[in-house]
């Protein structure tokens, strides 16, 4: 490991508020784990974007080094899962809300953390994938397990050009779904929601509009919701008989109004997904089927932006002001600007 290596680390200011910007670390300031690895890659996410600011509520201790996906090659290891020259990835657990995360060339984490880089990824695709694919594929898992099936019907993608939804749509439709997909942003991005394999693509406004009653018309076999909110409550309505929900997120809000109706009359599932503390045997089995059946092929030609250092503060405020399109990779082993 080299004496000084590069990390963003983001700071309690004495005065208040919180400072993040480049700095040189040294192999003393990681923290503790049984594992250090040099960073290949890691990705850009929202919850990556609120640990750069006072009140984003993602931050246990300071200071932090963000970065809640990792994609490395293992240094040193006194654990017996790993050793040196293995590839790993992490997402979810601890690292970059109460542990330094990936936005570093080296970290140190616990071996409970870490899943071998999956035959058929490099450590860039993992990264694009990340916590976002991880999470998408959870949810196609949950649908999968419901009982869903291409021959039931549509599938609605909510956030379609997020990470979550964008990815969420090229699996669906290389496993064989016809897929909907709801953006915001139609008339900028409706080709490449087709391009990822999207059959239809509607507005934010049309799937979010009021069914009329306690139930509405059957339209989707299934949904993946990353983005809930009070419009969750009208998707409900309009799920098919033994269908399902699977609901990731809160970008469009946390809290919902629903009555019993959908889930006594036509028997659906509301299925939550949790990514950071999916347990490791169902987190291992996932990323295998991402590095071969359910390899979101698609979305890795067509969605991805690479990043040195220097465009990283940029698009962590991108990010947060909504403006994302599709996943973030940002190369740790870049150049770095000078002090």
């Amino acid at each position: 490991m080299k004496n000084t290596f590069p990390a963003y680390v983001v700071r309690k200011e004495e005065q208040g508020g919180v400072k993040a910007a480049m700095e040189q670390l040294t192999k003393e300031d990681l923290p503790n784990g049984d594992v250090t690895l040099q960073v290949q890659y890691s990705s850009v996410n929202f919850k990556d974007g609120l640990a750069t600011t006072e009140k984003g509520g993602v931050v246990r201790e300071y200071p932090i080094v963000p970065g809640i996906d990792l994609a490395g090659i293992v240094e040193e290891s006194v654990s017996g899962r790993f050793a040196p020259g293995d590839r790993v990835i992490s997402t979810g657990f601890e690292p970059g809300v109460s542990h330094f995360g990936g936005y570093s060339q080296y970290a140190r984490l616990r071996s409970e953390w870490l899943v071998p880089l999956p035959h058929g990824l490099s450590e860039k695709e993992a990264m694009a994938i990340g916590t976002a694919g991880f999470t998408a594929a959870l949810s196609v898992d949950a649908l999968l397990r419901a009982g869903v099936t291409p021959e039931m019907g549509n599938i609605l993608v909510t956030g379609a050009t997020g990470g979550v939804g964008s990815m969420a749509v090229a699996i669906l439709a290389k496993l064989g779904f016809e897929v909907t997909a709801s953006t915001g942003k139609k008339d900028q991005q409706e080709q490449l929601l087709r391009n990822l394999g999207a059959s239809h693509v509607i507005s934010r406004e049309e799937a979010d509009a009021p069914a009329k009653g306690a139930m509405g018309k059957q339209l989707w076999a299934g949904v993946i919701d990353p983005a809930a909110g009070p419009a969750l409550a009208e998707r409900l309505k309009q799920i098919q008989y033994g269908g399902a929900v699977a609901v990731s997120g809160l970008t469009g809000g946390a809290t919902f109004e629903s009555t019993v109706f959908p889930f006594i009359l036509r028997g659906i599932q509301l299925i939550g997904i949790d990514s950071v503390y999916c347990p490791m045997e169902r987190r291992e089995r996932i990323w295998k089927l991402l590095g071969g059946e359910w390899k979101p092929d698609r979305a890795l030609e067509l969605g991805i932006q690479e990043i040195s250092w220097v465009q990283l503060p940029q698009t962590l405020e991108t990010i947060l002001k909504g403006g994302a399109v599709g996943r973030t990779v940002v190369n740790t082993m870049s150049d770095t600007p000078a002090e």
